[in-house]
């Protein structure tokens, strides 16, 4: 017996040190997602403060996912040879550093610009995060480490951003957004004390004529990614006015469903950290169906009318499956790809970056023109075209 206790110990202490390594990566991810939805939550705050229309701030969150798309795949080439933790921390200090100047920002457009070092890094750290996890743990473990580090993104959707609002209306939003790039900062800080150096992967040298760009399965993936997250955007960017027309929701019972739908999200990937690596195609088709069962249900009610019950059983639903999805899709393209981990993750990320345009950009032109039963019937049948491809393309997700 004791010396079963004797050759557990060591393993049982590596467990610990990995648990503590991929919080500070689900950290990192908690933090620039905070970051990158900061200007939604305080838009009435920054808008009356610099004496603009709130439209032409919320187009600071399209500005940023368009500097992301264009600078991803170039910045994780440019930094192939460097070690991991070199990478990361200078998404984290680019992070600190570009909110520590928009906390500063006179104007708009200056506001805009101290952003781009965040939204050019942004891809970058997502693009090595994962797969920084995935080194950490056994190899058969890569959708528990992308699931660990997702985390880090629901913590955002039902803490961090309703806290930035919230922080935005009692301090001002420059204070919060100085808050953030201290948290940023802090973030560093544990990275550089916890993670290992963790040489750049031979595997992940800038792809040649067989690289990345050239292997079917990505690419495919990458295509239902851009369908699947214009679906999804298509209709969240709207959220408020369907709990409020759609489900029948409105004023202060709002935000109880809104924090539903992100609990939700954040119970889900929980349960299903070890079906993303074991049946991972099953948990897409069932995370997908589940989407297509719930706009469905939306969009009935859209046209119909609203019904409480099988409304919030939809929106629940919905943030179940949405927020599920993320780390499934990308630990689905490094599985596509594994000789090039980074760079697979890198299209995957700008592939997701480029559904956040089009469906934020779509949605509002179809909400804007048709209304708000038209922008859900758009997102379900997005849902369903995605559904249709991801079990056409079964091998994409073996």
């Amino acid at each position: 017996m004791s010396l079963t206790i004797l050759e557990s110990a060591p393993a049982l202490e590596h467990r610990r040190g990995a648990t503590v390594q991929l919080t500070v990566l689900a950290a990192a991810a908690y933090v620039y997602a905070v970051a990158e939805m900061a200007p939604i939550g305080a838009m009435p705050a920054i808008a009356a403060d610099l004496h603009v229309a709130e439209a032409h701030v919320g187009m600071l969150t399209a500005a940023y996912a368009f500097v992301s798309v264009i600078a991803t795949v170039p910045l994780v080439r440019a930094t192939a040879h460097w070690p991991r933790r070199r990478v990361f921390l200078l998404t984290l200090t680019c992070l600190a550093v570009s909110q520590a100047l928009s906390a500063l920002s006179p104007g708009l457009v200056l506001l805009a610009a101290s952003r781009v070092l965040s939204a050019a890094t942004h891809g970058l750290m997502w693009s090595v995060v994962v797969p920084i996890g995935a080194r950490l743990l056994p190899p058969n473990h890569t959708g528990r480490a992308a699931t660990a580090v997702y985390i880090g993104t629901s913590a955002a959707l039902v803490v961090g951003n309703p806290m930035t609002t919230w922080l935005s209306q009692a301090w001002g939003w420059r204070p919060t957004v100085g808050a953030v790039a201290v948290a940023a900062a802090a973030v560093a800080l544990l990275a550089r004390l916890v993670l290992p150096a963790m040489a750049a992967d031979p595997r992940d040298a800038p792809p040649n004529q067989r690289g990345p760009h050239r292997n079917g399965r990505l690419i495919t993936l990458c295509v239902l990614t851009t369908i699947g997250v214009s679906a999804h955007f298509a209709s969240y960017t709207f959220i408020v006015p369907i709990v409020r027309d759609v489900v029948g929701i409105g004023g202060t019972n709002e935000s109880w469903l809104l924090g539903a739908y992100g609990i939700a999200g954040l119970v889900t990937m929980v349960v299903l950290a070890r079906s993303v690596d074991r049946r991972l195609f099953v948990t897409v088709v069932g995370s997908l169906g589940v989407l297509c069962l719930a706009f469905w249900a939306l969009s009935t009610l859209a046209v119909a009318g609203p019904a409480l019950g099988i409304g919030v059983a939809a929106v629940v639903g919905w943030g179940a499956s949405a927020a599920a999805l993320p780390p499934m899709l990308q630990s689905a393209a490094i599985h596509t790809c594994p000789e090039q981990p980074e760079h697979a993750s890198a299209l995957y990320v700008t592939a997701f970056q480029i559904g956040i345009l089009l469906g934020s950009v779509c949605g509002g032109l179809v909400f804007g023109h048709l209304g708000i039963a038209a922008a859900v019937l758009t997102s379900a049948a997005l849902f369903a075209v995605t559904l249709i491809g991801v079990l056409l393309r079964r091998d994409t997700f073996a």
